[in-house]
């Protein structure tokens, strides 16, 4: 199945608000805009966005705003170029932006701030994509074993990159002729068992097809949750979901078109 990730939701309370911080701080333009009647959806990104380069999406329902952050998702994660993660995080602080772990306790690897609601973001060194460009989205998994065979088994993707630390594991996984400027998902497994849950601030990850009823059919065989049909959706989209609940949307067309 050929599902390179497309975009990643989240759920914000003033979207107003969110639309100011992102396009005042990681200089973000609307790449698309969704009236529904009881929300309103907003695609944002780099003004230079790669072709294959995955989006932000930003809910905003009319009637309540998001109650609980939970912790089976855990971060975006933007690029910034090798030679100036201090440089950006200066800038960002100097902004006003709510710091969360500065590059020095992170060994000068990365860093993490804050958005106005609370969803955390990493700032990742890296030599390819545009300043501030998707890179991850990491995700909680209470099995990791079970998680990798999920995403290999139905959407064909293959492990990029792991690290392991002291008390946990990450691993990037992504389509294996995804450009690198492409997003990845990262899996996180902590060892001492702990359980996760998902809250309402995050929504899903968003994959992009070429043929949304005969993926559909595909995914559905390899007997991934059958959480939303096509015909539920106005063959629109779908929603499945992986072993652990994360939310997983299917679409034809890239959000930005």
């Amino acid at each position: 199945m050929d599902a390179p990730l497309d975009h990643v939701m989240m759920r914000v309370a003033d979207l107003e608000t969110s639309l100011d911080w992102y396009q005042t701080h990681l200089n973000y333009e609307e790449k698309g805009r969704w009236e529904a009647d009881t929300f309103t959806n907003v695609y944002l990104g780099p003004e230079d966005a790669h072709d294959a380069g995955a989006v932000l999406e930003l809910t905003s329902n009319h009637d309540s705003e998001p109650d609980e952050m939970g912790d089976g998702w855990g971060h975006i994660a933007v690029r910034v170029p090798e030679d100036e993660l201090q440089e950006r995080y200066d800038e960002l602080m100097d902004e006003g932006v709510e710091d969360y772990r500065d590059p020095e306790s992170c060994g000068n690897r990365y860093a993490f701030v804050k958005d106005p609601d609370g969803h955390e973001i990493e700032i990742v060194k890296r030599d390819f994509g545009p300043l501030y460009s998707l890179d991850h989205t990491m995700i909680r998994v209470e099995d990791v074993t079970r998680a990798i065979g999920y995403w290999s088994r139905v959407f064909e993707y293959e492990l990029s990159g792991r690290w392991e630390a002291d008390t946990f594991a990450n691993y990037f996984l992504r389509p294996s002729d995804a450009p690198q400027e492409a997003m990845s998902v990262e899996l996180t497994y902590n060892y001492d068992g702990r359980t996760y849950t998902l809250g309402d601030a995050w929504g899903h990850l968003a994959v992009q097809v070429d043929d949304l009823a005969g993926a559909w059919d595909e995914l559905t065989t390899r007997e991934s949750a059958a959480d939303r049909s096509p015909e539920e959706c106005d063959n629109l989209y779908a929603f499945t979901a992986d072993d652990e609940g994360h939310q997983i949307e299917l679409l034809e067309e890239h959000v930005t078109n």
